[in-house]
């Protein structure tokens, strides 16, 4: 890090394991929103609705199908409705393994344009690839219900395009606030703008059952209308109130741009990069893995819950929204408290960097192993498995004060390559997951098909736990730094960890 501050490094004293006896760079104090929040809430409403594009397709798909005609339900809970109205099929008999296909193919574009994402953020600002990206899945989103139409294989075709568009948004973001976040503010600032994810899926999923429900543009066909207005509304603002650093944003005072500046290192353009560090370096391997693990369960879910609400627990289309989106209100909530209290540890140096991002990353796969078991035990206890599954996707909060931010903890300068590396790996589960899914539920809905699904996915959880105990680190790498800051914490190295050594 620069010379006014280290995010790691050797402990003077037993209680102070974060910060040595460089000071500490301290926020301006003035009555005035600082620009970095204003980056902040337009990146968390940036994501929001990114995903409310992405889950869109999800509660719509169970609309969109007649699957009546297509699935074999066994072993189900009884029905929970009479309304005809509510229970009324869609027009498109496909069947499992297409609908798992077509929920699938957004991730196949989705991986390609990570990596590149990450570095042209880097090295051309990252304000534009973002603001593209997501204008791009918004214009494809609006038509959707056009390429629906034509065929499956024709929204396959969108939904890769779509995927293609919007890999480069958490590359790109992380690329942002390399620039933006100061050291001791980005699990804060990060959590905050990635739980627009979440809190675009728990807002949108019950609008999006309320819509299909609905005769307001043809039902179904609204909810893509509508995620896709929101999208041209959200880029809008972001060209006019964003800049890809402090320096060039026109409205920064001159307190906060200081402030912000002498905090992170001097040297942000990525014009090298050390691939073979990169591709050798165990810590980064820990964030790869750790990241497809945590997506696993995620991305399960984000597919696949509509459909095993509908088919298994018997909910209609206007709970399934509702339901859908309850343990997105819990994920959003536990993101924004552990980042929050992340920062805490590491300011009042009660635990290292290192320490407290394998401390959040075993409460939240482990929190959610537990969760995953239980909903496949619950069986038709309603309140049970709605528990269950709530405390599964709530316990993905905990986990972006872990591997999440961990990029910019190993390497600031090339945080957005790295996140699209393991963004890129984390993007597998999207589509394998829900081709699990469906290879286990083609023939047969059963309790006994979800529970194999919710068993896979707690034992990924325990890869994650152990790879990222082992081998993860919140020490900026040397190969990360410049050649004149590498002296300065050269003994980063033998920082003590509270928690596991890594």
């Amino acid at each position: 890090m620069g010379g006014t501050y280290q995010s790691d490094g050797p402990s003077p004293t037993e209680k102070d394991p974060l910060l040595t006896s460089i000071d500490v760079v301290s926020p301006p104090q003035k009555c005035y929103i600082p620009i970095r929040y204003v980056v902040t809430f337009m990146s968390f409403f940036g994501f929001f609705n990114v995903y409310a594009m992405r889950v869109n397709l999800s509660v719509g798909l169970v609309a969109m199908v007649n699957y009546t005609d297509t699935v074999n339900v066994t072993d189900a809970c009884p029905e929970r409705y009479n309304n005809t109205k509510d229970a009324e099929e869609g027009p498109y008999d496909w069947n499992s393994i297409i609908q798992g296909q077509i929920l699938a193919s957004f991730f196949y574009g989705y991986i390609f344009s990570q990596i590149p994402g990450g570095i042209i953020a880097g090295r051309y600002g990252a304000k534009w690839v973002l603001g593209l990206g997501i204008l791009c899945t918004t214009v494809l989103t609006l038509l959707t219900p056009l390429a629906a139409s034509i065929s499956p294989f024709a929204l396959m075709a969108l939904r890769f395009l779509e995927g293609l568009g919007e890999g480069v948004t958490y590359p790109s973001a992380h690329a942002l606030f390399a620039k933006w976040a100061p050291p001791l503010e980005r699990s804060k600032l990060l959590a905050i703008t990635y739980s627009g994810a979440f809190c675009g899926t728990a807002v949108f999923l019950p609008i999006a059952g309320l819509l299909c429900s609905a005769d307001f543009l043809g039902g179904w066909p609204a909810v893509f209308y509508v995620s896709g207005s929101m999208g041209l509304i959200w880029f809008l603002f972001w060209s006019l109130l964003v800049s890809s650093s402090p320096a060039s944003h026109p409205w920064v005072s001159d307190e906060e741009l200081k402030y912000i500046t002498t905090s992170l290192e001097d040297k942000q353009v990525v014009k090298d990069i050390p691939w073979r560090s990169i591709l050798t370096s165990l810590p980064v391997w820990a964030i790869i893995i750790t990241h497809f693990c945590a997506n696993w369960a995620f991305y399960t879910l984000l597919t696949d819950l509509p459909t095993y609400l509908k088919n298994i627990l018997k909910f209609d289309i206007s709970q399934n929204g509702v339901l859908s989106s309850l343990p997105y209100v819990a994920q959003f909530i536990i993101a924004v408290l552990a980042g929050q209290i992340a920062d805490l540890l590491r300011q009042r140096r009660i635990l290292t960097t290192t320490a407290t991002r394998k401390l959040f990353c075993f409460l939240g796969f482990s929190i959610q192993g537990f969760c995953l078991i239980g909903a496949g035990l619950a069986g038709c206890n309603v309140t049970a498995a709605v528990a269950c599954l709530i405390g599964t996707t709530g316990a993905c909060g905990l986990l972006l004060a872990a591997y999440s931010v961990n990029h910019l903890d190993i390497a600031p300068k090339y945080a957005g390559v790295l996140m699209g590396l393991s963004n890129a790996f984390g993007t597998i589960p999207g589509f394998l997951g829900p081709i699990v899914a469906s290879y286990f539920t083609n023939q047969s809905q059963d309790k006994s098909s979800w529970m194999k699904i919710f068993a896979i996915a707690a034992g990924v959880d325990v890869v994650g736990i152990v790879v990222f105990q082992l081998f993860a680190s919140g020490v900026q790498q040397d190969w990360a730094k410049d050649e004149d800051t590498k002296a300065i914490n050269s003994s980063e190295e033998a920082e003590p960890d509270l928690l596991v050594r890594g």
